[in-house]
């Protein structure tokens, strides 16, 4: 089958629902974190926003989260790839049309990833 070559370790449908869930759970309890952060603040100016985002933990909390939110990321897009770009739909050369799919979602993913990277930890 051409799409374990893409699916990163021969992933089941069990570790994809396990990654699935997780890194929603992550992002949630950051995004819940944040907003609870928002609403208890008071005055949310950028000197208070920087204070938060130059703390250790909201730094690693964020990098994890980030993670969290690629891994998700990947999963649902290599789903719909292999899922909707097949030989059986597509005709013949869907198995190129669906690696190339494939690859342009891993490179948007660590554009996403390292600029993000760049941005919690780069220079002010």
């Amino acid at each position: 089958m051409g799409t374990q070559v893409t699916s990163l370790i021969n992933r089941s449908g069990v570790s994809d629902w396990l990654i699935q869930r997780v890194s929603a759970i992550v992002v949630a309890l950051y995004t819940f974190i944040l907003l609870g952060w928002i609403l208890l603040a008071g005055e949310v100016t950028y000197a208070t926003w920087r204070e938060l985002f130059s703390s250790t933990w909201m730094q690693v909390f964020t990098l994890i989260t980030l993670l969290a939110t690629c891994a998700h990321a990947w999963v649902g897009m290599w789903t719909i790839g292999s899922d909707y770009l097949r030989s059986r739909t597509l005709g013949e050369g869907s198995d190129t049309l669906r690696y190339v799919y494939q690859i342009v979602c891993i490179l948007i993913l660590l554009i996403y990833f390292f600029w993000g990277v760049k941005i919690l930890w780069g220079s002010p």
